[in-house]
């Protein structure tokens, strides 16, 4: 029987492929609907909105990553975080082009001025942008150069990014009266950041040594 609490090099790789191949999957039935002309009466529409969820989906599981990781004690699951974040920019990136593509030809100007006008794009974009010095900084490389703590500090931004995403959700899916999604993420990236800030404050209180708030 395996022990999940000391899974093996090996295994943690098996693991990391099997996710991989799993992240993947969205964005392969992307290419396969396109191909087979099956993204819906609305195509552009269709991809912009998949892959800004996946991106959505993909923030939540990399900050659950260190709350299963305490709670379950699985010290392996840290291996997998770096991964799961690199999908949640890769989604981004794809979410952020299909905006710029589809609904602007590339036109920077005219996407600007679309973003002063909808408030909810202003947001995204800031998100995206906190997004793009942490996937520059993720390689063992960068943590070397910037020192842990640094960062570590730059990392945290994360939360930031979250609040933003979530804004920037709600905001989108208001224009249509439609609160329930945004109000179910709401409560999963509050779960998730209110652990951290619970962990954060016992450790305070108890008065034993903790290291800085983990990402």
């Amino acid at each position: 029987m395996i022990n999940l609490k000391t899974l093996s090099p090996k295994q943690i790789g098996f693991l990391k492929l099997i996710g991989f191949l799993l992240a993947c999957l969205p964005f392969v039935r992307l290419i396969v609907a396109a191909v087979l002309d099956q993204l819906g009466a609305n195509p552009l529409e269709f991809v912009t909105r998949s892959t800004g969820d996946w991106t959505l989906y993909f923030l939540c599981i990399t900050l659950a990553v260190t709350p299963l990781r305490k709670l379950l004690q699985w010290p392996w699951m840290l291996r997998l975080r770096r991964m799961l974040g690199l999908f949640c920019f890769f989604y981004a990136c794809c979410h952020f082009l299909s905006f710029l593509w589809f609904d602007h030809f590339f036109d920077l100007e005219e996407m600007w001025r679309d973003g002063l006008k909808r408030p909810f794009i202003a947001v995204g974009m800031i998100a995206f942008a906190l997004l793009l010095p942490m996937a520059m900084t993720s390689t063992n490389r960068m943590i070397q150069r910037l020192g842990g703590k640094r960062w570590a500090r730059l990392h945290q931004s994360i939360y930031l990014v979250a609040l933003l995403a979530l804004l920037h959700f709600f905001w989108m899916k208001a224009a249509k009266h439609n609160f329930a999604q945004p109000i179910l993420f709401a409560g999963i990236v509050s779960l998730l950041l209110g652990l951290r800030i619970y962990w954060k404050l016992s450790g305070k209180l108890s008065g034993k040594p903790r290291a800085n708030l983990e990402i």
